[in-house]
């Protein structure tokens, strides 16, 4: 009775000791689970945000660029094609529909291979599991991520539908080369949108995704071929796919279009974009918000000034940095609206955007500035004579400056219209000494140019401003602003680049509009508009003729080292300029550059700009009087009845009403005219 009475009491202790043990691992693992659960986000917290590509279009809405962190285009599930969706729960997640987050099947069979291997090999990881891991979680290989990522699952698919956990995941998961989500993997290696991918692309998609390091065809063509036709087969076992379209699919090669390095579009006028956002929105939005930016720039425009630069103004050198040398740059603004149609700001892809942040020597391109304030004064017009001859100023410190005209001679008496139209430096200089260099500044800063210096030892209050012979300098972007105060009638418009900016959602966050005042009268900018024409049809200019009305001014530095052609039509405004970036002058064997080549690329350019187009005339302000003939010896008014002023000594003038001359030409009065009648009654037949 002892004997038997001993086992049975050691069963018991055996079970108790068991049950114990069991309830100790029960509560050790409850903690555990406890410990997770914990640290797993409530439901209302389970959201996907995942990083978006912030798009940059043109005018006409056309992508120019992409800023982003991961390279992600969000898709809606019904702009996926069904072939796509089928494709990939092909090759990851079978019973996607299902299960309920975890296949535990799937798992069974991982965990076989992983004991065997005594180390995690494989997942079996569902859809629902693989967007917890991408959306929380990391790519440790570890049990307590593993676990992590089960209790993930399940309050997913507690919030969430089917259809939205597959959309989620396939706008998360990663393709390799930088790209995140079907749409941007297809912009990838297919360079059109997964709405337009047929069933073998969708297959390489699917197959991709299992190893990117391994199955991209951009890294092994053979291996990415074996992995695409096996979930082409899957697709068949499933019933997903007919013998006919696997047989078709397998057989046929995969096409790639290369969308991982194309050539950056118009990348200075990007940068220039992409500072402003910065500014506004910070870095996290701008390159993880998604944001929609329509921006001014015209695609079309931007091409034709890379053309014209390249095609008008050859490389001579490269420097010691690298870079083409002479660099060249090119700013187009929209008379009306101030918005930037075309950029260019230099010819490489470096980050310096020569057409904003250089400043450099204007030469004679600053001469309307004084021409401007002089005619706005209504003390001169363009009729008024001055005597190109050599003059020597002496200037408030003592010393003595003598100007110089481009070929180093004098072309006596001329009006201010021949003066400019020739840019002759000795009539400028003249001309600032008479109105003041701070009144020529006052016109130039208020038309837009912000880089003048009015104080210091060195300052641009000095005659030579006249000439362009500044203290810092200009930027192309702001000349085309001022010269645009011409176009437009008076107004000076600020430039702009972007129009809108919208959320991912497409609610608008952001619009601008340009600020526009009245900083000329519009007779006076008409005037000088008329004597800018002249520049273009006969003076410097010539080689900018596009055979319809505009109106520009040539610059050239005295040693060559910058060139300029700021010119417009009634509705555009384009600024050239040419340069070293070290400042050396542009002589080379054979050749020096100056504003002819400017005024070139200006012609070549703006032919294009406008082709298509009506051709537009400047509007007349009704404060204009004329055309006048005058006698340009004297600046005086040739009557109907004149016959002392020969034909070629006559020009037809337009005066702002009030300034035109009212004496006729002594040379139209009888008296003076004696002479030649008695010629013509006594002369031979």
């Amino acid at each position: 009775m002892g004997r038997q009475a001993r086992p049975r009491q050691r069963r018991r202790a055996f079970i108790i000791i068991l049950a114990f043990t069991i309830s100790i691992a029960i509560g050790a693992m409850a903690g555990v689970v406890a410990g997770y659960f914990r640290n797993v986000p409530p439901l209302d917290e389970v959201n996907f945000d995942p990083k978006l590509t912030t798009y940059i279009y043109d005018v006409k809405g056309r992508v120019i660029a992409r800023l982003f962190t991961e390279n992600r285009v969000p898709v809606r599930l019904h702009e996926i094609p069904e072939v796509v969706r089928l494709a990939f729960i092909a090759a990851e997640d079978s019973d996607f529909y299902q299960h309920h987050g975890i296949d535990f099947l799937g798992i069974a069979r991982a965990a076989l291979v992983n004991l065997r291997a005594g180390a995690i090999e494989q997942g079996g990881s569902t859809i629902t599991q693989q967007l917890a891991k991408l959306a929380f979680l990391t790519n440790d290989r570890t049990w307590s991520r593993k676990f992590k990522e089960l209790l993930l699952a399940i309050q997913i698919e507690r919030k969430y539908t089917k259809d939205e956990i597959l959309e989620s995941y396939l706008n998360v998961v990663y393709f390799g080369h930088g790209a995140y989500g079907v749409e941007a993997a297809s912009q990838i290696f297919f360079q059109k949108s997964v709405s337009e991918v047929n069933l073998q692309e969708a297959a390489l998609l699917a197959a991709i995704v299992n190893g990117p390091g391994y199955y991209s065809p951009f890294y092994d063509m053979e291996a990415a071929t074996r992995r695409r036709n096996l979930v082409l087969r899957r697709m068949l076992d499933l019933g997903f796919i007919d013998r006919a379209a696997y047989d078709e699919a397998v057989s046929s090669p995969i096409e790639l279009k290369d969308g991982r390095r194309q050539q950056p579009i118009a990348p200075h006028f990007v940068i220039y974009v992409r500072e402003q956002l910065l500014d506004r929105y910070g870095a996290q939005m701008v390159y993880t918000g998604g944001l929609r930016v329509y921006t001014t720039l015209d695609l079309d425009l931007q091409r034709a000034a890379e053309k014209a630069i390249e095609e008008m103004v050859p490389v001579q050198e490269t420097d010691e940095n690298g870079l083409a040398q002479p660099q060249a740059a090119l700013v187009t603004i929209d008379v009306h609206t101030g918005e930037i149609r075309a950029m260019v700001g230099g010819r490489n892809n470096d980050q310096y955007n020569r057409a904003v942040q250089a400043t450099r020597q204007p030469g004679s391109a600053m001469k309307p500035f004084v021409y401007a304030a002089a005619i706005d004064s209504k003390r001169y017009t363009p009729a008024h004579l001055m005597v190109d001859e050599p003059t020597t100023f002496t200037l408030i410190t003592g010393e003595t400056w003598t100007p110089r005209n481009y070929d180093n001679t004098h072309r006596g008496t001329m009006s201010l219209r021949t003066a400019l139209e020739d840019s002759i430096n000795v009539v400028a200089a003249k001309l600032i000494d008479e109105i003041g260099p701070a009144t020529a500044i006052d016109y130039a800063k208020r038309m837009g140019i912000t880089t003048l210096q009015e104080s210091g030892r060195l300052n641009d209050l000095t005659l030579s401003f006249a000439l362009g012979g500044l203290t810092r300098g200009v930027t192309l972007l702001e000349m085309a602003t001022a010269y645009g105060v011409f176009a437009s009638g008076g107004i000076r418009t600020t430039p702009i680049a972007i129009l809108r900016v919208e959320g991912p959602d497409g609610t608008v966050i952001d619009e601008f509009r340009p600020q526009r005042r009245l900083v000329l009268s519009p007779e006076t900018a008409y005037i000088m508009t008329d004597m800018m024409r002249g520049v273009i049809e006969r003076g410097t200019g010539v080689g900018a003729n596009i055979g319809r009305p505009a109106a520009g001014k040539t610059g050239t530095t005295s040693s060559f080292t910058d060139a300029w052609f700021v010119g417009y039509t009634p509705s555009l405004v384009t600024a050239v300029w040419i340069g070293n970036d070290s400042n050396e002058p542009m002589i080379y064997p054979g050749r020096q550059i100056g504003s002819g080549t400017a005024a070139r690329t200006w012609r070549a350019y703006m032919s294009e700009a406008v082709k298509g187009t009506p051709v537009e005339e400047f509007p007349r302000p009704p404060g204009i009087v004329g055309p006048l003939a005058i006698d340009v010896t004297n600046g005086k008014l040739v009557n109907d009845t004149c016959s002392g002023v020969p034909m070629n000594e006559r020009v037809y003038e337009i005066f702002i009403e009030g300034t035109e001359p009212t004496e006729v030409s002594e040379r139209c009065s009888t008296l003076f005219n004696l002479p030649n009648i008695f010629r013509r009654l006594f002369s031979s037949p």
